[in-house]
């Protein structure tokens, strides 16, 4: 079905309500600030409702949702950035038609879903979902900035081959972005967990960086496109509790707000936000959260 309404977007005009409502499906609240017609925006956000992966807890496909409901929360001004939403014509398109079942036919919407995103000419932002859907919109992004440079904030390195007989499992995530990312450039950020054999790997490859060498690491890569895939469990659990895989000895918000310094500097063509299982969190804090990081991210992307 999301392959059929792909194609009919190709045949009409792209720019077209008709068109869009044949991609995405616009029921719901749309994240603050946004608008649906996305003729001179320079960002297009879109979510994935999808967890038909996960290896522990379930609801990360309401976090599209949970991220926009709470949205309209905070402040559209950021003062890091000195940047203002009001200022940004973004265009929040809705979720992504997807199958239920089996992740590939996701991760093959989710690919076609950010081709067109940038056939729009927009930077995509994606909200997911879980983590094994990045592998499509990164393979879309690739194919047009072939120099991508794929930055990763997670608590775990995701480099299995396979989980549980899936080959699309969240838990292979950036094993999947590898096989479609043309640069094989890959920065996996303070990540803390993973087996002995995804350890061994990291810390042979040079991929693993500290958090302390974060900035060190990136600023030789300005100038590059870059795709930041940000799993919120690289969070710690005390301010991030809706996740499904939490992970003790995360980092806060002045750590991701140190990255956000450094990409101020830094060519940002697209990124994502997954891994908000927001039910596990009744205070809603993960929520906000994850709707702040979305909003640093649409202001980065929207000014460059």
């Amino acid at each position: 079905m999301a392959q059929i309404r792909l194609h009919r977007i190709q045949e009409i005009s792209p720019l077209t309500t008709t068109a869009l409502n044949n991609l995405f499906d616009t029921d719901g609240t749309i994240y603050m600030g946004s608008q649906r017609d996305p003729a001179g925006c320079r960002v297009g956000l879109f979510g994935v409702p999808y967890d038909g992966t996960t290896s522990f807890r379930p609801g990360t496909r309401f976090g599209p949702a949970a991220i926009r409901e709470v949205s309209s929360g905070l402040e559209t001004y950021c003062p890091q950035l000195d940047r203002d939403l009001e200022d940004l014509a973004f265009a929040d398109l809705g979720a992504v038609d997807i199958p239920f079942g089996a992740p590939e036919p996701v991760v093959a919407a989710v690919k076609q879903a950010t081709q067109a995103v940038l056939g729009l000419g927009l930077k995509p932002l994606m909200l997911g979902g879980e983590h094994s859907i990045s592998s499509g919109a990164v393979a879309a992004v690739a194919e047009q900035h072939p120099e991508l440079v794929l930055v990763q904030l997670d608590a775990h390195a995701d480099l299995r081959h396979n989980w549980l007989g899936a080959h699309h499992s969240h838990a292979c995530a950036m094993r999947r972005c590898l096989e479609v990312l043309p640069s094989q450039q890959l920065l996996q950020i303070a990540i803390r967990s993973g087996t002995r054999e995804e350890f061994s790997e990291l810390r042979q490859s040079g991929r693993l960086v500290a958090i302390e060498a974060m900035a060190a690491a990136l600023k030789p890569l300005r100038g590059k496109p870059l795709y930041l895939t940000v799993d919120l469990d690289w969070f710690d659990p005390a301010v991030m509790a809706g996740t499904g895989t939490p992970e003790p000895g995360g980092f806060l918000w002045r750590d991701f707000a140190a990255l956000v310094e450094e990409l101020r500097h830094h060519q940002l063509v697209a990124a994502d936000v997954v891994e908000l299982a927001p039910m596990l969190d009744p205070s809603g804090v993960s929520s906000v959260l994850a709707a702040k990081v979305v909003r640093s991210l649409l202001l980065l992307l929207g000014a460059q």
